[in-house]
């Protein structure tokens, strides 16, 4: 019978992962599975409540607590495998879950890493708790995945502060974030070297949401603009100038997670195949007797195994504190999001006219597995960067 968990019980055999990493699997699945109406509900909901909904859902559940570090959890396990683990169940379960855990998780984890303890204080319990919805501002319209690229300008101020002025595209939670980590210009040098990260209260005057967005996965999702708006130097996190570093630091840190959510799509679609192929009489016998059929189910688990084995390296390299765990990363998501958009479209195929159907298990999870490939790096992108590791590695051993 194929799985019924969001996740591959025999990856979590391995070495890269802990007893600690085995039981949060097992919890956090169990929790997805009893929540089963709630899913059914919120894909009728609109897109902004049931956001705000799933957030203090994760937050009163303690899903997010591992975003406070200060409180905890002690007994499971909030490292990049444990962050894969969930972000893998969740999408198994429910796109707009994984969706919430996801940015709130990205928001909240530049302040862990670059934020002084005043701004820990503030912000990081209620991101833990579901009460402050996170987003994290980088791309602009003419930037795209080019982050030295940005063009929003933050201005120094009488006073110390900054007056931010321009746009982001793109955001995700943009309609109902309650702080948005802002990446803007301070022109502290060229390029990457010009750039800051600011944290930015949703209703600071100035700030609004340009235009809503409708994507083919319903979900938060917007544009951002910022009009003369007036943010205190403590408003800085990091420091000046630092800004890059943090937008790299961290996009480098969830590409993997971003494959891990790809292989929970992934599965669904393939559990959904299987099923369907057993019970569906054809030719005399079952869909799943014939050999095309099982050739394709055949290709759909070797792309399984290899994106799951791909995830879970790049989490253990960067738990492990290698500094070429981005490499990894970036190789985690190209394979895993492409190779899930291949498994979703041929479980379509599997299903055929039925894997149409709007509602549908394949036809809800083709619509939600596109935008994978596209955002914190795009697909192209990210085998450019992928190359020119080998160029360093050539140079690095003489030819």
């Amino acid at each position: 019978m194929p799985s019924t968990t969001g996740f591959d019980p025999e990856i979590l055999g391995l070495p890269f992962y802990g007893d600690e990493h085995r039981r949060l699997a097992q919890q956090i699945n169990t929790w997805c599975e009893s929540y089963g109406e709630l899913w059914q509900t919120v894909r009728r909901t609109d897109p902004d409540e049931a956001g705000r909904r799933l957030v203090q859902l994760l937050g009163d559940e303690g899903w997010l607590m591992s975003l406070d570090p200060t409180t905890g959890p002690h007994d499971l396990p909030s490292d990049t495998r444990a962050l894969c683990l969930a972000r893998e169940t969740l999408a198994y379960t429910e796109d707009l879950a994984d969706f919430a855990y996801s940015i709130q998780s990205l928001a909240a984890t530049p302040i862990i890493r670059y934020g002084d303890e005043d701004q820990k204080k503030i912000y990081l319990p209620g991101m833990a708790d579901g009460s402050i919805i996170g987003a994290f501002a980088v791309s602009e319209l003419e930037a795209g995945s080019e982050v030295s690229a940005v063009g929003l300008s933050a201005r120094r101020f009488h006073d110390g502060g900054y007056v931010l002025d321009g746009r982001k595209a793109w955001i995700a939670n943009a309609t109902i974030a309650d702080l948005i980590v802002v990446i803007a210009r301070t022109g502290e040098g060229p390029g990457p070297l010009g750039l800051t990260a600011f944290l930015v209260p949703a209703d600071t005057p100035g700030v609004r949401v340009s235009e809503r967005l409708d994507a083919i996965a319903p979900r938060s999702f917007g544009h951002l603009s910022f009009e003369h708006c007036h943010v205190p130097a403590d408003a800085v996190l990091g420091r000046p100038g630092q800004g890059f570093v943090i937008a790299l630091d961290l996009l480098e840190r969830f590409r993997m997670t971003v494959g891990a959510a790809a292989v929970g799509f992934a599965r669904r679609a393939a559990d959904a195949a299987l099923v369907h192929t057993r019970d569906r009489d054809a030719y005399g016998g079952k869909l799943f007797d014939l050999q095309l059929v099982k050739s394709s189910l055949a290709d759909i688990q070797i792309r399984l195994n290899a994106a799951s084995l791909l995830v879970a390296r790049a989490a253990w390299e960067c738990d492990r504190g290698d500094r070429g765990f981005a490499k990894h990363s970036n190789i985690a998501k190209v394979y895993a999001t492409e190779a899930a958009q291949n498994v979703v479209d041929a479980s379509v195929q599997l299903f055929g006219a039925a894997g149409l159907v709007e509602g549908s298990i394949t036809e809800r999870l083709y619509r939600q597995i596109r935008s994978l490939r596209i955002y914190e790096g795009a697909s192209d992108v990210l085998r450019i960067s992928i190359a020119e590791t080998l160029d360093m590695r050539r140079g690095t051993h003489g030819g």
